[in-house]
Order: structure tokens, then sequence, then C-alpha cells
């Protein structure tokens, strides 16, 4: 799903005029970052104000206070067990779900003067519009060729193949660097690693 308005679960603004900001965890900021979601899911948020679906959200991610995306709240998920595996465990709220409509996670945006009550707060609208404001339109989507090569010793393709999941399974963004460049521009290929460019050429490091 591209960044753009939110297309399901039969809401829209005219029927929800709710706005709330989102304070993520910089762990969680990260994760965020080095694998694409369609949808942001916060669960341990009992005892504080839910909000409706259809309700604008600000996500945002502190020290310093950045505005790191938009979205709106989709359908809440079932309660959720205490104990999982225990049926007779006192039911929770499920997770919070929101739905994402426009991402900056690379490029948050400074956000001054707004004071947040916890992970999660109520906005007023106008503040809300404001937020979006300083976002922006969504730049323009274009092609981009992405690898991952590893060498790895087997003795057939297929074992090769199977051998490369499981490396890319156990190391994943984290350690391991995707290489990219703009479609029909090879010679402008860049390593990243958790979701930064990354350099790989250790003469440069000297």
């Amino acid at each position: 799903m591209t960044d753009t308005e939110l297309r399901t679960s039969g809401t829209s603004e005219s029927t929800s005029s709710g706005a709330w900001a989102v304070l993520l965890p910089a762990e969680r900021y990260e994760a965020e970052r080095l694998v694409h979601h369609d949808t942001l899911e916060l669960t341990g948020l009992d005892g504080v104000a839910r909000p409706r679906p259809g309700d604008r959200v600000a996500v945002l991610v502190g020290e310093p206070l950045r505005l790191v995306a938009l979205g709106r709240v989709a359908l809440a998920t079932a309660e959720t067990r205490e104990d999982p595996d225990d049926p007779q465990s006192e039911a929770g709220p499920g997770a919070l779900v929101v739905t994402y409509t426009r991402r900056v996670l690379d490029e948050p945006v400074p956000v001054d003067g707004l004071a947040l009550d916890g992970p999660v707060t109520g906005l007023d609208p106008a503040v809300w519009r404001e937020l979006a404001d300083r976002v922006g339109p969504p730049p323009a989507r274009r092609s981009w060729l992405v690898s991952l090569d590893l060498p790895i010793e087997a003795a057939s393709p297929a074992e090769a193949v199977r051998l490369f999941w499981s490396y890319v399974q156990e190391l994943g963004p984290r350690e391991l660097p995707a290489f990219v460049s703009p479609s029909g521009d090879e010679l402008a290929m860049q390593a990243f690693v958790l979701g930064a460019e990354a350099n790989q050429d250790p003469e440069e490091d000297d």
C-alpha cells in the first residue's frame, strides 16, 4: 500500500473528527524503519484513552520530538488474553491499530511546543492539521533496483538457496547490507544497513 488516504474500514474524515498523537519508543521507531508495514500495531495501552476507528493520528518519536508518520485508526482487534495459552485468563483490550497514510520515517519533521501526556494523547484537530501540513504531499514514486548478494558454499543450487534464506532470516536488515540504485542508473548504487546508508568500502574508512 502506498502513502495515500485510508481506503478501508468504511471510515472517513466526515464520520470521525478525533485527532491523536502516538509516541513511539526509540526501539519501535527503528523497527518501523527497517521493514515496511502498512499498519502500526500498539499494545500495552491499558488505562489510557482509546482513539476510535477513523480518528486521525500523528505518529511521533521523542528526544527530540519529531513527526514520523500520519495515519488513521483502523477497526480495533479482538480482545487479547493476559496469558494466550490460558483461555480463563483475564481479557484485555486488543491492540491499537493505525493504518499509515503518510510516512516520513527517514526524514522526520521537528516538532516544537507540543506537550504529550503519554503514549497516546488527544490533539486539537487544528494542531493535527498543522502537523500534517508540515509533512506535505508524498514525493513522486520511482522504480528502484534492490539486491542482496551473499557468497554461499553449498553442494547444489537448491541447497545454496535454502542457506541464503536461512542467512537472511537469521541476520536480517540489522546486519546484512542491501544495495539499492535508481532503475537504469546502477552506478548510483548505495548500500543500506539498519535503514540508513552505510559505507561498504574499507579503504574509505582508513
